[in-house]
């Protein structure tokens, strides 16, 4: 199913949904979710990039590590756009890293176990 804008809206399933020896540790990543989500919201909105590309930088490795390689990749586009803006993110076009984090929080919204 998609919406409006052509963004699925179905639920992004862990690789290790069924796993008996993942499942708490990924319940606990999920609920934690909301809380990144926060952060990464909030970086944007303060132009904070250096904390921006770390928070992306922590989710991109976590979300591969909980089976979540959709939400690793957004969070790497995010952290690599910051990353090739130059040392004083000069480089940084707002209008695209907000799409880009946009887009990485509907991943982190849709995720379940």
């Amino acid at each position: 199913m998609q919406d409006p804008r052509g963004k699925s809206s179905h639920p992004l399933q862990s690789a290790f949904a069924g796993d008996p020896d993942m499942m708490d540790l990924v319940e606990m990543f999920v609920r934690e979710l909301p809380d990144r989500v926060e952060a990464l919201n909030g970086a944007l909105q303060q132009s904070a990039f250096p904390d921006l590309q770390r928070l992306s930088h922590q989710l991109k490795g976590a979300s591969a590590g909980y089976g979540f390689p959709d939400i690793g990749t957004a969070a790497g586009q995010v952290e690599q756009t910051l990353r090739s803006s130059g040392n004083d993110y000069s480089g940084v076009r707002v209008e695209d890293l907000a799409r880009q984090v946009d887009d990485l929080v509907e991943l982190c919204r849709r995720a379940t176990i």
